[in-house]
C-alpha cells in the first residue's frame, strides 16, 4: 500500500491546548483516500474523517506537498505512443481527450507533479496499459 502522512500541532479550538493531527493520503484497492485524526491532548476532543474521491481536499495535499515535498511523474520512453497514456489518464480522471492530450503532453516534457500517492495512483493506471514509468521524489 502507497501511503503518505504528517503530523501536525495546533492549538485546540474548545479548549486551547495542544491539537494532535494526523492527515494524509493512500490507495486502497485502487482508489485515492484521505483522511484526518485529530486528538487534543487536553480535553476529550477528537475525531476520525476519511472520504476516496479523484481530488484530495487542498488542505491535506499541501500539508503533504509542505512537509515531502512534491512528486513527479515521468515516461521512460518519451517517445512511446501517446494512445495508450491517453487511454489511462481518460480512464483514471474522467478527462475530455483535449484534456489528456494536454496532460499527456505534460508528461512527455516536464512531467506530472503531485503528491507522492497521487503521482503512484497515475503511474498505477499507466503501468496497466504496458507504458513504462517512474516516480521520483526529492528524496530520491
Amino acid at each position: 500500500m502507497i501511503t503518505q502522512g504528517v503530523k501536525i500541532t495546533t492549538r485546540c479550538e474548545a479548549c486551547g491546548g495542544v491539537l494532535m493531527r494526523d492527515t494524509g493520503q493512500f490507495i486502497d484497492r485502487g482508489r485515492l483516500w484521505w483522511g484526518t485524526e485529530g486528538t487534543c491532548l487536553s480535553c476529550p476532543v477528537a475525531w476520525c474523517d476519511q472520504d476516496f474521491g479523484d481530488a484530495t481536499p487542498e488542505e491535506i495535499r499541501q500539508a503533504l506537498l509542505a512537509e515531502h515535498g512534491p512528486a513527479r511523474l515521468r515516461l521512460q520512453d518519451p517517445e512511446a505512443s501517446a494512445v495508450p497514456v491517453l487511454r489511462a489518464l481518460r480512464e483514471a480522471h474522467g478527462l475530455s481527450l483535449a484534456q489528456a492530450r494536454a496532460m499527456t503532453d505534460e508528461l512527455k516534457t516536464t512531467g506530472l507533479v503531485g503528491t507522492l500517492v497521487e503521482m503512484e495512483l497515475v503511474a498505477s493506471r499507466i503501468r496497466q496499459h504496458s507504458v513504462r514509468v517512474t516516480v521520483e521524489t526529492s528524496s530520491g
